[in-house]
């Protein structure tokens, strides 16, 4: 395998680190590198002042750090060369470090390494990329968690368990003959049960952790002219939106951003919704319920006087009902606005020992996984061979080893790590 390096910090900062991984690497390094130790007999783990050097012409003053294999993010031998963070030094360094024997590192090919030397799994690889684009301490929380390896556990302990029904049922088809039963059909009923309601609960959890990760979306709905615009700008704390006593203003959706408790929310102002023959009006109508659709959290908006909008909801959905222009809520002058805030707050919010799922790939594979085992729950209920049961068995082991990446392909690989930055 090559050596790669990459410029592993981003551009402007005082101080620049360049990451070297590979067999060569501790060799390359040396190189180029000019101090009382020589890098290639330094102990692991340890940080050695000195100077890059081409040939004669001082480079800079760098710290490098030494890294042997297996012991390293990699699991490979590995360097970091801590520099001051001019673009020409580090272009410099890089050059010398190409001249020398390396190659220029793909995007998120020191993880992939990572993962193909087993440092890591592969859900917990992308949940490093996940950690480096967190925005606020709620998607950094979830992103910690994977990559520490909760989310991986549950998963591995779903899979052993799976393990030991298939091979009971293997087992029992090795000795059909003979009439053996080796697996109490009552317990695998009911532990595919259990294991059916836990993938369940995971595939559930990804509409509120994908809203989490890419900010909750939260859909202002109810008629015209009932204070969804004055709302919004209460809420963002800005004249984010026009507001007028005319009805029907808001004909296009109008979206901004704001951190509550640490969890971004996306709040969407819709047009109200009414029966109207003005055909731009409508359009908007449209859009709104749309919004509403795709929505975690709907702020049901009306005044005194004035029915909810009918809207369809979805089981997952957390629907807010809000009567505004009241003692209790007034949306123009800011009374009621905390307690929302509070509420919407509270509706996303779960435990720190709480696993979601975040990502578009593991929730796919979990659906077919929960397909799997509901399949084979149904066919033990019924008595079924145990041959096509296992079968059902071992497509769930499948869909879920997927996440972990012990059944994958080079393309989704490819597709995964070309995401992240290069130098990770």
């Amino acid at each position: 395998m090559s050596t790669i390096c990459a410029i592993s910090t981003a551009k402007g900062g005082a101080i620049g680190i360049i990451r070297t991984s590979g067999p060569d690497a501790i060799r390359i390094t040396d190189a180029i590198f000019q101090g009382k130790h020589n890098l290639t007999k330094a102990k692991p783990y340890t940080m050695h002042f000195g100077e890059i050097r081409d040939n004669d012409t001082l480079i800079d003053e760098v710290l490098v750090s030494v890294f042997h294999a297996p012991h390293s993010y990699t699991g490979e031998n590995s360097t970091e060369i801590s520099c001051h963070g001019s673009a020409y030094i580090l272009q410099r360094i890089i050059e010398l470090l190409l001249k020398h024997g390396c190659t220029m590192a793909q995007p998120g090919e020191y993880t992939q390494r990572a993962y193909l030397n087993g440092k890591m799994d592969l859900c917990q690889a992308e949940a490093v990329a996940d950690l480096i684009a967190s925005k606020n301490a709620s998607t950094h929380k979830i992103a910690l968690q994977q990559m520490k390896g909760g989310y991986s556990t549950k998963l591995k302990e779903l899979r052993n368990r799976l393990l030991e029904m298939t091979s009971l049922l293997e087992l029992e088809l090795d000795f059909s003959e003979e009439d053996v039963e080796f697996a109490d059909r009552q317990k695998l009923i009911q532990l595919a049960e259990k294991i059916h309601l836990e993938i369940e609960r995971l595939t559930n959890s990804f509409h509120l952790g994908n809203a989490i990760k890419n900010g909750v979306p939260v859909a202002i709905i109810g008629a015209p002219n009932v204070g969804k615009s004055t709302l919004l700008n209460a809420l963002l704390h800005d004249d984010r939106a026009i507001v007028s006593d005319i009805q029907g203003t808001t004909r296009d959706l109008i979206e901004d951003t704001i951190t509550l408790h640490d969890t971004t929310f996306r709040f969407i102002d819709t047009a109200g919704i009414r029966h109207t023959t003005d055909t731009i009006e409508q359009m908007g109508i449209e859009r709104s319920i749309k919004a509403a659709q795709k929505a975690q959290i709907i702020l049901l908006m009306t005044e005194p006087g004035v029915d909810f909008p009918n809207i369809p909801i979805r089981p997952d959905q957390t629907v807010i009902k809000i009567i505004n222009k009241t003692e209790h809520f007034q949306a123009l002058y800011h009374i009621g606005i905390q307690e929302l805030e509070e509420q919407l707050i509270a509706s996303v919010h779960h435990d720190n020992n709480t696993l979601l799922v975040t990502n578009i790939r593991h929730f796919e594979a979990l659906t077919k996984a929960n397909t799997d085992i509901q399949r084979a729950h149904e066919a033990l209920m019924l008595n079924i061979s145990g041959d096509l049961v296992a079968e059902d068995l071992r497509q769930c082991l499948i869909h879920l080893g997927e996440i972990l990446g012990q059944i994958t392909s080079d393309e989704v690989l490819s597709s995964i790590f070309s995401h992240f930055c290069i130098g990770k």
